[in-house]
């Protein structure tokens, strides 16, 4: 008789911790999410002025026109189109520094930008440990801003201002490092163009 009671009083707490982990405590962080901090909950998607979503605020984008910011690089890749799927996952490629792989890749990044004008810096040449970063440095953008400027025929102050109002401060003001949000710099470069 008491294996028996202790094996309905086991299954009848398994079932209440379940209830209360799995449902009532899901559900009741997801509604306050909701509640307080809905953009941050729902992925902190930006739109365009039509109102489609062109990505998040929270996930780098790859840049290659001359028009726009460049990114951090990456090593993950998404397809683009109709027929979008991922093709790569988030996280660093995890080659070591003495790895003639890197070191390729690394000195391509390095001549590319020269190329184009740009005077590379650590973060327009490594991948951040994610690889999905959307920031770069204020020192990283202030070396884009002519190219840019000429690209799109505006004056050099002008683009300099808005990468000014789209660089984010640090973390509580005290943690990480302020970061130009390159796609919000990109779209608000759009914008500009448009008005």
């Amino acid at each position: 008789m008491s294996i028996l009671r202790e094996t309905i009083t086991g299954i009848r707490t398994t079932f209440i911790l379940w209830l209360l982990t799995a449902l009532i405590y899901p559900s009741l962080l997801i509604a306050l999410g909701q509640f307080i901090f809905p953009n941050q909950a729902n992925g902190s998607l930006i739109t365009n002025a039509q109102g489609d979503i062109i990505g998040s605020a929270l996930i780098g984008q790859n840049f290659t026109s001359d028009r726009y910011f460049f990114s951090r690089p990456s090593t993950t890749n998404y397809s683009t189109g109709d027929d979008a799927k991922l093709t790569g996952v988030s996280g660093a490629s995890n080659l070591a520094p003495s790895n003639p792989e890197l070191k390729t890749r690394v000195q391509e990044t390095v001549t590319q930008l020269k190329q184009q004008g740009i005077e590379p810096t650590a973060d327009l040449v490594y991948t951040s440990g994610s690889s999905l970063d959307p920031h770069i440095t204020a020192e990283a953008a202030r070396t884009q801003i002519q190219r840019v400027a000429q690209a799109r025929g505006l004056d050099t102050n002008q683009v300099e201002l808005l990468m000014t109002k789209n660089t984010e401060g640090r973390f509580l003001s005290i943690f990480g490092e302020p970061g130009v949000n390159v796609l919000k710099l990109n779209l608000a470069l759009d914008n500009l163009n448009k008005r």
